[in-house]
């Protein structure tokens, strides 16, 4: 199915290309070529006059904020100390003027955020989701744009697991029933 792009109402919204999750290593791809991809990607939307939001994730300095359920697997950060530039992004997606900063404390970009608000003032309805995890921050918020209405592309040769096998279900499995992947090549080939 071709797709068409409206860069006006369109908006890339970058999940969590920070220093702290990008160290941390990715799969089926490493986190250079999710960074690499999802740069053109936002160089494409803010030519095109469309809107870049940067997500990234931090808690609060006293750990306070951290989300606690009691779950068989801890994330990997959990209760631990991070650098103090964990929640910095990494120099590919520094934010540049006009883009939109998200800062957030769960997995999903919505929840306790300004972002359906920074996104509805724009008059944004379609959305290109990319960055890392694939099955974590991007799939949250994903289903959270998705119950809200937006229409999403998912761009799936810019974003990343912490395992392969997880990364292909989600993309295979999850993503085609709340919108449309597609590769790098694709999106920037809509955006023109």
């Amino acid at each position: 199915m071709d797709l068409a792009l409206e860069p006006s109402t369109t908006a890339l919204v970058v999940i969590d290309l920070q220093r702290g999750i990008t160290a941390m290593g990715s799969a089926p791809r490493q986190p250079a070529e999710v960074i690499a991809r999802a740069a053109q990607l936002a160089a494409a939307v803010r030519t095109g006059g469309g809107t870049v939001v940067l997500v990234h994730v931090m808690r609060s300095a006293d750990g306070k904020d951290a989300l606690r359920p009691t779950t068989d697997a801890q994330p990997a950060v959990a209760g631990s100390r991070v650098p103090p530039d964990w929640a910095e992004f990494v120099p590919e997606m520094s934010p540049q003027p006009g883009d939109v900063v998200i800062t957030k404390r769960q997995w999903g970009a919505f929840y306790g955020t300004d972002l359906d608000l920074q996104l509805r003032r724009r008059g944004i309805g379609t959305i290109i989701l990319c960055g890392i995890s694939t099955t974590l921050g991007v799939e949250s918020t994903a289903r959270d744009a998705f119950e809200r209405g937006y229409q999403q592309i998912f761009v799936e040769d810019a974003m990343a697991a912490h395992a392969a096998d997880d990364h292909k279900h989600t993309v295979e499995s999850v993503f085609p029933r709340m919108g449309r992947v597609r590769s790098t090549e694709q999106v920037l080939a809509a955006l023109e």
